[in-house]
C-alpha cells in the first residue's frame, strides 16, 4: 500500500505585510512589502521586486493584445526584515512580552514587529 507523501511546509521568518529588503540577486538592496507567502516552496512575493513582463494575446475579436508586468516569487532566504524607523535590515528573534505574548523582534535594533 503506497502512501501519499505530504508536501513539506517550511518555517518562514517573514509574514504577509512585512517590509523586507532583498539581500541577494538582481534586485539586491530593493525594499518592498510582502504581498503573498508560499510556505510549501519557501518563496515570497515582494512588491516591486523580480518584475516579469508577460505578453497577453487578445481574447476577443477586435481587442488588442497587451504587455502586462507582474511580480514573480523569490526565495525567502534572499530577504531580510527591514526596519522603516531605523532604515536597517536585520535578522529576527523571538521573545516574550510582559503579558506573556510571543513576539518577533529585530536583533539589531530591538524593535518589536508584531
Amino acid at each position: 500500500m503506497a502512501t501519499k507523501k505530504q508536501p513539506i511546509r517550511h518555517r518562514m521568518h517573514v509574514k504577509k505585510g512585512d517590509t523586507v529588503q532583498v539581500i541577494a540577486g538582481r534586485d539586491k538592496a530593493k525594499v518592498g512589502e510582502i504581498l503573498d507567502v508560499f510556505p510549501k516552496t519557501s518563496k515570497v512575493l515582494v512588491k516591486g521586486v523580480n518584475v516579469k513582463t508577460k505578453h497577453v494575446k487578445p481574447q476577443q475579436e477586435g481587442e488588442s493584445g497587451q504587455i502586462v508586468t507582474q511580480e514573480a516569487p523569490i526565495n525567502s532566504s534572499k530577504v531580510m526584515v527591514y526596519s522603516t524607523k531605523q532604515n536597517i535590515a536585520s535578522r529576527i528573534c523571538y521573545t516574550y512580552t510582559e503579558d506573556g505574548r510571543k513576539v518577533r523582534m529585530l536583533k539589531k535594533t530591538g524593535e518589536i514587529i508584531d
